[in-house]
């Protein structure tokens, strides 16, 4: 038993650990706050069990990096009947109905709580890129589901993505892996295509990252569509024109929004070899919370980072 001043004679005492001073602490951790909106992660693409694993990590991802997050998936491109990959308005709608239910649960016990207000779901498109057509698909969504949720921005552009980009040019053996240990890739491209989707806008907005990508390779990169015939291998050409004798293409996308053999098909077109695509690399989890993050007003802190 317990007395009033502590516990009981023998009885283990369990003390709170002294927070480490200094500049170098570790943070108190950051946990999504209570009822705050679900983060619905807007998959494009024709649905796949190798999208909903991709998918999946992202939002695992997100979730390590915000403990508590109430994190969903919806597809743009699925079936309205599917339960294997709930479209992204029944997603929004089960959510807005679930936060009702509670109020309502909560009403009928006597409980004294507020009528839900705010956004029910804040809902991030997975697009490194803006693609205005598929954006505006995504926004029809929210309007079609009737849910109060609110729209992010895309990804990008963003330097966290000129990481990835270099990952995966290193990965493929198109790139060195760090330009500071100056070791030798033998198939190291001195020329770099950025292949995107969505037209003119998502190639001006390749270019931003692009250029910090160059910074990284201190080789040219350029930005081209893969949804404008001939534009990849056009792009190769200028490369090759200016001096630049081995190309890869390094794909500005995460994955399920481009067509299956679109990708190969352009790299083959302009004669080189092409690098994986960003897929659920880390930094596109904690982008799609950056983004949930914003939209709130919070700030997470990378779980174990210390504190500058």
């Amino acid at each position: 038993m317990s007395s009033p001043t502590g516990p009981a004679s023998g009885l283990p005492v369990r003390m709170p650990r002294p927070r480490q001073p200094g500049r170098h602490r570790r943070p108190e951790p950051v946990v999504a706050p209570e009822g705050a909106p679900a983060l619905v992660l807007a998959v494009p693409g024709t649905p796949s069990p190798a999208v909903r694993a991709l998918a999946e990590e992202v939002i695992s991802i997100a979730r390590s990096e915000l403990p508590g997050l109430d994190a969903r998936i919806g597809y743009l491109d699925a079936d309205a009947a599917s339960v294997e990959f709930p479209p992204l308005d029944a997603v929004l709608a089960h959510t807005a109905a679930e936060r009702t239910a509670r109020y309502e649960q909560a009403r009928a016990a006597g409980q004294d709580v507020a009528a839900p207000d705010g956004p029910v779901a804040v809902v991030v498109p997975l697009l490194a890129g803006p693609d205005s057509a598929m954006v505006r698909r995504v926004r029809q969504a929210v309007m079609d589901s009737r849910a109060a949720a609110e729209l992010t921005d895309v990804l990008g552009p963003h330097p966290l993505l000129a990481e990835a980009l270099h990952v995966r040019l290193s990965e493929a053996g198109l790139a060195r892996a760090d330009r500071a240990r100056l070791f030798t890739v033998a198939t190291a491209a001195d020329g770099i295509i950025l292949a995107t989707v969505g037209g003119e806008e998502a190639v001006q907005a390749a270019g931003i990252t692009g250029m910090l990508l160059a910074a990284r390779l201190a080789v040219p990169v350029m930005a081209a569509a893969l949804d404008q015939e001939g534009s990849i291998a056009a792009m190769a050409e200028q490369l090759r024109g200016s001096g630049s004798a081995q190309l890869a293409v390094a794909p500005y996308l995460i994955g399920p929004e481009v067509a299956d053999g679109l990708l190969d098909a352009a790299a083959k077109e302009a004669g080189c070899p092409a690098a994986e695509p960003l897929g659920a690399y880390p930094a596109i989890g904690k982008l799609v919370l950056s983004q949930y993050a914003a939209a709130l007003g919070i700030t997470p802190q990378p779980q174990g980072s210390p504190v500058h």
